[in-house]
C-alpha cells in the first residue's frame, strides 16, 4: 500500500545494447484517482506539521495510503529584517488548517477527526464537505508565487511615518507617500533641506516610527 508520505526509491536501470548512455525517461506524473476530493481540517494553531506527521503515521499503519493522495500545509516565504539583515521565514496561508486530498470513508474520517490536535473538519453539518478543486487550485498557485517570489512581512499605508534605516537617508524621517507591495518598495516624503521630496526605497530600509 502507498503510504501519502513522499519516497525516494533506487531503480537501477539495465538498457539494451547499443543504447548506453541514454538518458532514462522521465517519471510520468502522478495520477489522482478521481474518487479523491479535497477536504479542509481545522487543527490548533502551530500544531499544523505534527498533525500532518500524525495522519501520515496513521494511515501508514492502517494500510490506508491508497485512499489518501496528498496532505497540504499552504505557506509562503516572506521577508523581514533582524538585527539589519535581510532574512527570509515561511509564514502559513491558513494557520490552524490542512488540506487533505483523500477518499473519504468512515474509517477515514474516525481516523482524521480523532488524531490529537485535531478539531473537526470545516463545512456544514456531520458529514464532511469536499472544496472545489477551482478553490484549491487557487491556493496552490499562490503558494507557488510565494517561494518563487518571497513576500515582505510589514505592510504600510499612506500618511505613515517612517524613520530610514538603510541607505543615504538613514535616521532621516517622513511619510509615506505611495506603496507598491508587488515590488516591495514605497515613497516616502523626507524633508531635505527643509523641502518635501521624495525618496523611492525598499521596505526593508524603513521602520514604523
Amino acid at each position: 500500500m502507498k503510504s501519502p508520505s513522499t519516497e525516494h526509491a533506487v531503480v537501477e536501470t539495465v538498457l539494451p545494447e547499443g543504447q548506453e548512455g541514454e538518458a532514462p525517461a522521465a517519471p510520468a506524473p502522478k495520477v489522482v484517482p478521481p474518487s479523491h476530493r479535497w477536504y479542509v481540517v481545522h487543527t490548533y494553531s502551530g500544531f499544523e506539521s505534527k498533525v500532518k506527521a500524525s495522519i501520515e503515521q496513521q494511515v501508514a499503519a492502517k494500510n490506508m495510503g491508497e485512499q489518501v493522495s496528498e496532505i497540504l500545509i499552504p505557506t509562503e516565504k516572506v521577508v523581514e529584517l533582524k538585527k539589519g539583515k535581510r532574512k527570509e521565514a515561511l509564514r502559513k496561508f491558513f494557520p490552524g488548517y490542512l488540506l487533505i486530498r483523500m477518499e473519504l470513508s468512515d474509517n477515514l474520517w474516525y481516523l482524521i477527526k480523532n488524531t490529537p490536535k485535531v478539531t473537526g473538519f470545516v463545512g456544514p453539518g456531520i458529514r464532511p464537505t469536499p472544496v472545489p478543486d477551482s478553490e484549491v487550485a487557487l491556493v496552490i498557485q499562490q503558494v507557488e508565487e510565494g517561494v518563487e517570489k518571497p513576500k515582505h512581512r510589514v505592510h504600510f499605508v499612506k500618511g505613515e511615518s517612517l524613520r530610514i534605516v538603510d541607505g543615504p537617508f538613514t535616521n532621516f524621517t517622513g511619510l509615506v507617500d505611495e506603496v507598491k507591495p508587488e515590488k516591495g518598495r514605497l515613497k516616502v516624503m523626507v524633508s531635505i533641506f527643509g523641502r518635501p521630496t521624495p525618496v523611492d526605497l525598499e521596505f526593508l530600509q524603513v521602520e514604523k516610527v
